[in-house]
């Protein structure tokens, strides 16, 4: 009889122990990945189409070389007041030795430099940009992985709504990502049908702390339908007035926004 065999037969308890912990019951989990959101601060449209240049030409390809296949780029909605004003670009990352080693890999691409010269090397009075801000995310376990939606809608018509959820103390928002995973709030959103990109807690940035997430829909009725379902869900009207998650968000500031039409998603 074979070993491995015997091992079975005289410790089953230990290999069912062994493959939990190893396997779990099922599949191993995803591991959680993490997010950077770039935003570019833009004064006019000529900066806005140096950027968009820079994503398209350099940046985006750029990111593909170094094994990050997908990356999402996006703009405030026309109704918007910060519309021609903010570029949004969303990076997903597998690991954070993925996010360490990308400026590495960056300064070794010759095809990068080139290609994204005349932004990197711009003149100090002449700037393509007038500043962005870098927020590190780290993904929700009940979402570990980001997740694209393909639509027939043209780019222009989709609608992509960026959430930042800042909270009053740690505590708070540590009470918040809880009511999203184990309190159910991310079942909610799967349970109408809002399609989620990701849901992140903000690990570094501004106005923490906080968390970021985004949902998508086809267009702007889409969304409306959606949100109503949500606000008028059993689940929600449970979930929202439960006194352990009272008082978890102090500030909710929420993003409409387009693709690009060179945006990978």
């Amino acid at each position: 009889m074979k070993k491995s065999k015997i091992i079975y037969r005289i410790f089953p308890s230990l290999m069912l122990f062994v493959s939990v912990v190893f396997n779990g019951f099922g599949a191993a989990p995803a591991t959680q990945q993490y997010y950077e959101i770039k935003i570019y601060r833009i004064a006019d449209k000529t900066q806005e189409s140096k950027i968009d240049a820079y994503l398209k030409e350099a940046y985006l390809p750029a990111l593909h070389r170094a094994g990050i296949p997908i990356v999402g780029v996006f703009k405030p909605v026309e109704a918007d007041t910060a519309f021609g004003k903010l570029i949004y670009v969303f990076i997903p990352f597998k690991t954070m030795d993925q996010f360490m080693q990308l400026s590495v890999k960056l300064e070794k691409d010759q095809a990068y430099a080139t290609a994204g010269k005349e932004f990197l090397d711009a003149a100090y009075n002449n700037p393509p940009f007038t500043r962005y801000e870098s927020i590190l995310l780290k993904a929700f376990s009940q979402m570990p992985e980001f997740r694209v939606t393909k639509y027939t809608t043209t780019p222009s018509e989709r609608i992509y709504e960026l959430r930042s959820y800042e909270s009053a103390t740690e505590a708070k928002a540590a009470k918040k990502i809880q009511m999203f995973n184990e309190g159910g709030e991310i079942g909610i959103f799967e349970k109408v049908g809002s399609n989620a990109v990701f849901y992140g807690q903000v690990l570094l940035g501004s106005l923490m702390p906080r968390l970021m997430y985004m949902t998508t829909y086809a267009d702007m009725k889409s969304h409306d339908d959606h949100w109503n379902a949500f606000r008028d869900s059993d689940g929600w009207k449970k979930l929202s007035g439960m006194d352990e998650y009272k008082n978890t968000v102090s500030k909710a500031n929420p993003y409409l926004l387009h693709p690009t039409s060179y945006s990978d998603f």
